[in-house]
């Protein structure tokens, strides 16, 4: 259960980063209410992950899944380039995640 809650606080860390961008410097409410509670969900879930798994593999893991989604999105929605360098980038931090999650057993 530690692997699911540690995936959704990624995913919710997504959100929040993405999120920022769209709070204008917090100074519109809706998208900043929503921030913030990305912000402490994600936390939250990776507290539940930490429970059972090492610090060192649930942080690594949950800032890697929030700086590739967010990395991915910032291509997608903001015209962010997607040059060569950086998807092999992308895809080296794909790996690191995948081997923690394998060397964790």
């Amino acid at each position: 259960m530690a692997w699911t809650w540690l995936t959704l606080a990624g995913l919710f860390e997504i959100g929040w980063a993405i999120g920022l961008k769209y709070t204008d410097g917090f100074t519109r409410p809706i998208p900043s209410v929503l921030t913030a509670l990305s912000m402490v969900v994600s936390v939250v879930l990776l507290g539940l992950a930490l429970k059972t798994l090492p610090v060192g593999t649930g942080y690594a893991v949950w800032t890697g899944i929030g700086t590739v989604g967010t990395a991915l999105l910032g291509i997608h929605l903001f015209g962010e380039p997607a040059t060569v360098m950086r998807l092999v980038c992308i895809g080296l931090i794909v790996s690191g995640i995948l081997g923690l999650k394998l060397a964790s057993g």
